[in-house]
């Protein structure tokens, strides 16, 4: 027996809080691996891994978030928090490893393919690997040529994303940039639940022992919401944009350096003390 899906049971509240929670984890961690840009050594992986947790925990988020809005009419849904966190842990370390690569070969085009599709990978992993962690009297069955899109969006995503991180510069480029992924993120997810039936065993029975979907509420926000908090407010009091360097000037910065210091513009000699040093000459002896 084929069951019925809803996936917006509080209307347009879950997809609207799961793609501002998309879009914030997107900015942090782009401007993160930015920043990593003007650090070296330990500081510039510090960077890195607080932009990777950035944006796994945001995506994290927005996936949960957008399946409090998802029920099966004829059956019960419960989570197994086992799988449900260790798709976190999946989005984060596979989102770090295309970082840190990008972050440490430059905007490449190697690094920018391979960093793309090993984070779009991850992204689409914890997707469904959360997805995996769904309980209910019935299976999933998916639509392979729509999983297969699903997971195109994921890493046409994160490589344009990981392009922007290290390619644009500004305030409001980078915004932008972060829209464009939770877009994709977003549009991403949809896509995978459009590619879901699901069918309800003959004799179907309540679900197996589990977190309800709503139990998940309170660690989602409490977790990663008080991480992203936590980044925004180390993003926003790094020291180049309070002693006014270049992300406050406006200057470019030396790509995978530090930020080169300003030339001193020495003043030109005026024309008479040229003149008058000539004049000062004693004659040269024959």
């Amino acid at each position: 027996m084929q069951g019925t899906v809803d996936g917006f049971t509080y209307g347009a509240v879950t997809p609207v809080t799961a793609f501002l929670m998309a879009c914030l984890g997107a900015a942090l961690g782009l401007r993160c691996t930015t920043r990593s840009l003007r650090a070296r050594g330990v500081a510039r992986a510090g960077w890195l891994a607080l932009g990777a947790t950035s944006i796994g925990s945001g995506i994290w988020t927005m996936h949960f978030i957008a399946m409090l809005g998802f029920s099966v009419r004829e059956a019960p849904v419960s989570y197994d928090r086992p799988l449900t966190y260790a798709s976190l842990a999946v989005g984060v370390g596979m989102v770090g490893i295309g970082i840190f690569l990008v972050g440490y070969r430059g905007a490449t085009r190697m690094a920018l393919v391979t960093g793309g599709t090993i984070t779009g990978l991850g992204v689409a992993s914890m997707h469904y690997l959360g997805m995996a962690g769904m309980n209910f009297g019935g299976v999933f069955e998916y639509d392979t040529l729509t999983v297969s899109l699903s997971v195109v969006i994921a890493v046409v995503a994160a490589t344009t994303a990981l392009w922007a991180a290290v390619s644009v510069h500004g305030f409001l480029p980078s915004l932008g940039a972060s829209v464009v992924m939770g877009v994709a993120v977003s549009g991403m997810h949809y896509t995978g639940m459009a590619a879901l039936q699901v069918h309800l065993h003959p004799d179907a029975v309540p679900a197996p022992p589990g977190e309800a979907p709503t139990s998940l509420l309170l660690p989602m926000m409490i977790g990663p919401g008080c991480f992203l908090l936590l980044a925004a407010v180390v993003v926003m009091i790094d020291p180049l944009v309070v002693s006014g360097g270049p992300e406050a000037t406006g200057r470019p910065p030396l790509r995978g350096g530090p930020v080169s210091p300003i030339p001193v513009q020495r003043r030109p000699t005026p024309h008479y003390a040229t003149t008058a040093r000539k004049g000062s000459r004693p004659p040269r002896s024959r």
